[in-house]
């Protein structure tokens, strides 16, 4: 699934779920729904989450944005 990049970008930097829901101050739960694909962040949060990663919120949240190919 497309939104294992979050988690694998997490896992990269060494972050457990706790660690980066601390860092952008929300619940585990919404870390772990992120990373499932049971719900998006909303907007402002992927925008914090690409600044955080340092890679763009489209390619970590692709199907969010409704792109077609």
């Amino acid at each position: 699934m497309f939104l294992n990049i979050l988690r694998k970008l997490r896992k990269k930097k060494g972050l457990s779920q706790q660690t980066l829901a601390n860092i952008l101050n929300v619940s585990v739960k919404s870390v772990s729904a992120w990373e499932t694909g049971r719900r998006y962040p909303r907007h402002h949060m992927m925008q914090k989450i690409e600044d955080y990663f340092g890679v763009s919120k489209e390619s970590i949240f692709f199907g969010a944005f409704n792109y077609k190919k």
